[in-house]
C-alpha cells in the first residue's frame, strides 16, 4: 500500500468516526405515506429511469436503496448550499428537516445492506482502498450516513468526485482524497463502482393520494 493511500485511510476511517458522531444526534422518523405527497415534484426527475441533468449533463442519481439519513443529509447540504445544484436548492430551502426526512424515507425506499460475501465485479482500482472505509468492500455504505456507490450511474459519479474536487461539493475530507486522484483515476472509480450489485434500478413509484387527518 502506498504511503499516501495509508494517509487516507487513516482520514477516511476519522470521517466515519465523527459521522458516527453525528448519527448519534437522532434525525426525525420519516413518514414515507407523507413524503410520497411532498415528493410530487422530486419524481419529475428521480422517477424517470435514466433521466439527465440538463446543465451540466449527467444523469440524475438513483436514489432507491439509499439510506433515509444520507438522503436528509444530502438535502440540508443542498439547502446550505454545501452542494451547489440551483434546482436542488430551490427545493431544498422549502423543506423543514421533518419533511426531508419524510421525503427521504419515501424515495430510498427498503436500504440496501452491504454483504460480505458478495464478490467484486472486475478489478478494483487502486484508488478505491480509501472508499473501503466508508463506502464498503462492495460500494454499499456501511452506515445510513454513506451513499451507497454500488450499481449507481458512472457520470454522475464521476460528475460528484469532481465537484468534491473543483470546490462544487464542500467536504474536507472528499475533497482532500479526490485532489490526489487525476481525472483518469476519477473516470475508473466511476466506472468499477457503476459496475458493483446490488443496483439501483427501481425508481419510486408514488403512492396512491390519501387523505390527511
Amino acid at each position: 500500500m502506498s504511503r499516501s493511500i495509508g494517509r487516507w485511510l487513516v482520514a477516511g476511517v476519522a470521517l466515519c468516526a465523527f459521522s458516527g458522531m453525528a448519527l448519534a444526534q437522532s434525525p426525525p422518523v420519516g413518514d414515507a405515506k407523507r413524503g410520497s405527497q411532498l415528493a410530487y415534484t422530486c419524481l419529475g426527475c428521480h422517477g424517470i429511469p435514466n433521466y439527465r441533468n440538463s446543465y451540466p449533463t449527467f444523469s440524475v442519481p438513483k436514489l432507491r436503496g439509499q439510506h433515509a439519513d444520507y438522503l436528509v443529509v444530502a438535502l440540508q447540504a443542498y439547502r446550505s448550499s454545501e452542494r451547489s445544484h440551483g434546482t436542488m436548492h430551490a427545493h431544498a430551502v422549502s423543506m423543514s428537516d421533518q419533511d426531508m426526512a419524510d421525503i427521504s424515507a419515501y424515495l430510498g425506499g427498503p436500504a440496501i445492506t452491504a454483504d460480505p460475501n458478495r464478490k467484486a465485479i472486475g478489478t478494483p482500482p487502486q484508488s478505491a482502498q480509501v472508499c473501503v472505509s466508508c463506502h464498503g468492500n462492495d460500494g454499499v455504505g456501511i452506515a445510513p450516513l454513506y451513499p451507497t456507490l454500488a450499481g449507481q450511474h458512472a457520470d454522475y459519479l464521476e460528475h460528484t468526485l469532481l465537484a468534491y474536487k473543483k470546490g462544487g461539493r464542500k467536504n474536507a475530507i472528499m475533497a482532500g482524497f479526490v485532489g490526489t486522484l487525476s481525472d483518469a483515476d476519477i473516470r475508473a472509480l466511476s466506472v468499477y463502482y457503476a459496475a458493483q450489485k446490488p443496483t439501483l434500478d427501481v425508481p419510486p413509484k408514488r403512492i396512491t393520494r390519501f387523505s390527511a387527518r
